[in-house]
Parts: structure tokens; sequence; C-alpha cells
């Protein structure tokens, strides 16, 4: 089934190897947890108390662009990167930080997506400040923008942009292809080869028909599928109303080392929990904010609340469905000689509703992943396009691509596994000390939002307004009006 994988040279299963090992060390979990708790406290916990916030700023219609179109909704932004955030972290991620950690490594992820949550409206709230016009006549940004224009450092930009694109558009797709894979030819013995085929062909007829495909794409697919999820989950709970409480409990003494299910320490089920919740939710890893800034909003916090929101939905609502229902599963076992993955998701699924269990997994998997796959390719263009307007380069990108999304379907579910976990974490490195150094800024920016709200008034964002000056803003105010009498001139 794998025997693509012997095609990659051991030097780079090497770099893999180590890269891992440094990485994920206690420093980059400490970087992660302090940089939450502090834009948590800061903001006076804003993932929180602004919650139904969250839900109103979700419903608005989307700003009419300088072009006369309507641009991208909140909603259809929250869906691009839903469609990245909703794939295999919340089914295959689970499953295996529940058989490596244990039970209590589902509580770290439930901490890293509370805390994670302020992380990420910090950044989605930055990436809107910063967010430039893009050729299309909509908007675009991200880290790379706020990195080049909030902190003048284009050199940090130009690190981010390139990870992010190798991060999202070719490893984390490698990821999701093979999950697919793996659940097809589980399920139904399909071949990886062909799976990866039809795959390669659906993504390449797909990602060449814009940012305005992607993002009808997934604001059709993402709510139908996670629905589907989540009713089946609590249906199985129904079933098993009694073992729910146990089963919670269970979790938490196993968090902290009250009740070990595996051989691990704490701090490995901690590690697990933080890795698998920071590949699930994404919270301060960077890449929602590609999505947030695309978004035609009056006020910048709004996108920083939906993304908040997002991490909420993933973390919170679909990753705890999955973990209840691998966690009631009879035959679970743990360990790194246990199953892993998607299997372990399937055989749970097939315990508790039949046959159709596994069936259904391998069809929900299948869109989760797609949907991901499209989310993420989109982070990659976004990042292509400031690095380089060359349209033989973008092409050349959206190649490469098709035919890693095919690679991905081949090789080992290890190897793809273990890249992502080390991109991941570069990325999340760049990204957290850059809006540690902004968020002065995304403050600032929340207190104008809150002191409109007060008033009555439907926020607007004008940048001449704050108590601080801001520079390199092109879409907001009087910053905004002055490109486009220089852009008429």
């Amino acid at each position: 089934m794998r025997d693509f994988d012997s095609l990659i040279p051991e030097w780079f299963k090497t770099f893999i190897q180590v890269g891992n090992d440094l990485i994920w060390s206690q420093y980059l979990i400490g970087l992660l947890l302090t940089a939450g708790f502090f834009f948590t406290i800061s903001s006076k916990f804003v993932q929180i108390r602004w919650i139904p916030e969250m839900f109103r700023a979700l419903t608005e219609k989307p700003e009419t662009l300088d072009s006369g179109e309507k641009g991208i909704s909140p909603f259809q932004a929250f869906a691009i990167s839903a469609g990245s955030r909703v794939g295999t972290g919340n089914i295959a991620g689970v499953a295996t930080a529940i058989v490596l950690g244990g039970p209590g490594a589902v509580f770290w992820m439930w901490v890293i997506a509370i805390i994670g949550a302020a992380s990420a409206f910090i950044e989605a709230t930055l990436a809107q400040v910063y967010k430039v016009h893009d050729k299309e006549g909509g908007f675009r940004g991200g880290p790379a923008y706020y990195m080049t224009k909030g902190l003048n450092q284009r050199w940090l930009g130009i690190v981010f942009a390139v990870l992010i694109t190798i991060t999202f558009a070719f490893v984390f797709n490698t990821v999701q292809s093979n999950t697919i894979a793996e659940s097809l030819n589980t399920q139904y013995q399909v071949s990886p080869v062909i799976t990866g085929i039809v795959l390669a062909v659906i993504t390449g007829i797909v990602i060449f028909g814009g940012v305005r495909s992607i993002a009808k794409l997934s604001s059709a697919i993402v709510p139908i599928m996670a629905i589907i999820y989540i009713v089946m989950v609590l249906g199985i709970l129904l079933f098993h109303f009694d073992q729910i409480i146990p089963m919670i409990t269970t979790i938490i003494k196993s968090a902290f080392g009250f009740e070990q299910a595996t051989g691990g320490a704490v701090g490995f089920a901690v590690l697990q929990g933080i890795k698998r919740g920071l590949f699930s939710n994404e919270a301060g890893m960077g890449s929602a904010p590609n999505a947030a800034a695309t978004a035609a909003v009056s006020h910048p916090v709004k996108q920083g609340l939906i993304q908040s929101l997002g991490v909420f939905f993933d973390t919170i609502l679909v990753c705890t469905a999955t973990a209840i229902m691998i966690l009631l599963y009879s035959g679970l076992e743990f360990g790194e000689n246990a199953a892993q993955g998607v299997a372990v998701t399937q055989t749970a699924l097939n315990e508790h509703l039949g046959s159709a269990g596994g069936i259904f997994l391998s069809v929900a998997i299948t869109l989760f992943a797609f949907s991901s796959v499209i989310g993420n390719y989109y982070y990659g263009q976004a990042n292509i396009e400031f690095l380089s307007k060359n349209k033989g380069i973008l092409f050349v990108f959206r190649c490469l691509v098709v035919v890693l999304v095919f690679v991905g379907a081949v090789i080992k579910t290890e190897t793809v596994w273990s890249t992502a976990d080390v991109f991941m974490g570069l990325m999340a490195i760049v990204n957290i000390v850059a809006i540690i150094g902004l968020s002065n800024i995304a403050f600032a920016v929340m207190k104008d939002y809150q002191r409109q709200r007060k008033e009555g008034k439907r926020p607007i964002f004008r940048p001449e307004n704050l108590e601080i000056n801001l520079f390199g803003i092109e879409c907001w105010g009087e910053q905004s009006q002055n490109k486009k009498e220089y852009d008429q001139h």
C-alpha cells in the first residue's frame, strides 16, 4: 500500500525526527500556553465574555467592495477557515492523541482551545487591520502582511509566507489525502493510487476556479458534514447516557495523573493533547488569519470574534464528539503499538452503529478532509501572492499542490504526520512572537469596538480615531481613501 514511501530520502526522515524532538519540547508548549494566558488576561477573557457577540457578528452581511460587488461574507470567511480546521485532526488526530496520551489528552485539547481562542482573536483582528486589496477587487492578508506592515519586518513576513505555503498547501494536504486513502482502503479496499489520482484531479478542477469558488464550496460542505457528524455522535451518547459522567471523570483524572490509562507520564498526555489540539484548531498558528483577512466587514474585531468561535466549534464541539465516541469503544487499546489514526475511529463506529458506522465515516472523512485540502490551498495561494505577483509561479504552485495531494495518498501515515508536526511547530513559533509584538494594536482596536458598541453604534473602524497611531494601513479610514486617490492619479 505504501511502497512509494521508499522513495523518500533517509536524510529527510532523519531531519523530521530530529526536528520533532527539538521543536516539540517544553519550550514551544510553554510559549503557546504563556501567549494564550497573556492574551486572555489582557483582553479580560474576550473569548468567553463576548460569545454572544461572536454569533451576532457571524450573521452580518458582507460590506460592498470598491468595485460595487459584495465581498466575502463573515460566514464565508469562517467557512474557509473551518474547512481547514475541521478535518482529519478532528477524527484521526483525536484518535492518535487518545491512543498515545491516554484519555487525559482530551482535557489538554480543551485547555489549548480555551486559551488559544484568545490567540485566535488577536491574530485574526490583526489580519483584518493590515489586509490589502487583491487583484479580484476583494481582500487578502495574514501574518506575512502584519509582520511586514505592522512590525516593519518584511524578512520575517517572507519567512512565514514560505513556512505556511509549505506547511498547509503541501504538508497538511498530504495528511488530508493520506487519511482519505487510508479510510477508503480500510473500508472498501480501494487502492491508494486510485484514490490519489481521483483526489488530485478534483483538487485541480477546484483550485483553478479562484477564491470565490473556494468560499462557495466550503460554505456549502462544512455546515452539512459537521451537523450530520455531531448528530450521529449525540445519537450514540443517548444509548450510553449512563457512561458519560464516568468517562468525563476518567478524562480529568488521567489529565493530572490520578488515573493512568497508559504507561506514559502526565507530560505525554499534555504533549499529545496540545499537539493534536493545535493541529485541529490552529489557534495561534497563523493560518486562519489568511481566511479572516478576506472578509468584508466594517470592523476588524468582528473577524477576531468569528475566528475565536471557530476554535470552540472545532475543538470543544467536533473534537469532543469524536473523543466521546472513541472512549466509549470497549476494545480501545493504548500505546505506541496500538492502532492509531482513522482506523481507531472507524472501528469504534462499527461497534456503535454496525457496518453503517464505518461506511458513514468513510464518506465523512472524505468530505472533512477534502474541504481541508481546499482551505489549505487558499492559505498557500494568499502567501504566494505576497511573495510574488508572477502568474507563472502561481501556476507552478497550483500544479505542485495537485501532485502532493496524490503523493500524500500513497506514502506512510507516520511520515506525513511527523512532517506536519515539524512545520506546524515552526509556523507557531514565528507567528506567536509576531502577535505578541503587535498585541498593543489589537487591544486598542478591541477597545474601539467596545466603545462603539456601548454607545449603541454599529462599529466602523477608523484608524485615525484610535488612541495610538497606526502605519501600513491600506483598507481602512483616511489611509484607504488616500490610497484610492493616489492610485487614480
